[in-house]
């Protein structure tokens, strides 16, 4: 898999790709099983935010992505290009997830994008920005159905 380019506008932080470049490969190979990996990535000070929770500290990641992981059959992103302005980057997504609670194990596909800030090498800020909905509701039995019937009656 090529690795997918990196924008960069205003003056160059030559971490900041390195760190971005380890962060997609953390987040190809991650499961329940290899969270031990977390640290090569992140700081011990992470601040962390999704639309389903948030928690400060490498040991609550941890634990937050153990939960995350726990009925998850398979989970990889591909990834586009990243745009970066010193330590800050934003990196565009789409999660390709197979999850034994959603869909009966069907893969399901989100799009999202991560907000990152970059320290010393490592990510000390990660923020998450994906459509809940679209991961949850609309892959539930009943409830599901209706959100989409919901969303293609007003768009």
């Amino acid at each position: 898999m090529k690795p997918a380019p990196t924008i960069e506008v205003g003056h160059p932080n030559s971490a900041v790709p390195t760190t971005l470049e380890q962060f997609r490969i953390l987040f190809n190979q991650l499961d329940k099983g290899n969270l031990n990996k977390l640290p090569t990535v992140y700081s011990e000070d992470i601040r962390f935010q999704d639309p389903l929770g948030s928690v400060e500290g490498l040991d609550a990641l941890t634990r937050y992505f153990a939960g995350a992981y726990e009925n998850v059959i398979s989970c990889h992103f591909v990834f586009e290009d990243s745009v970066v302005q010193d330590r800050y980057a934003a990196i565009p997504w789409v999660m390709h997830l197979r999850h034994k609670r959603i869909r009966g194990g069907c893969e399901i596909q989100v799009a999202g994008i991560s907000h990152l800030k970059v320290q010393d090498g490592k990510v000390c800020y990660h923020r998450d920005y994906f459509d809940a909905g679209e991961l949850l509701y609309e892959n539930m039995p009943v409830l599901g159905g209706v959100i989409r019937w919901i969303k293609g009656y007003a768009g």
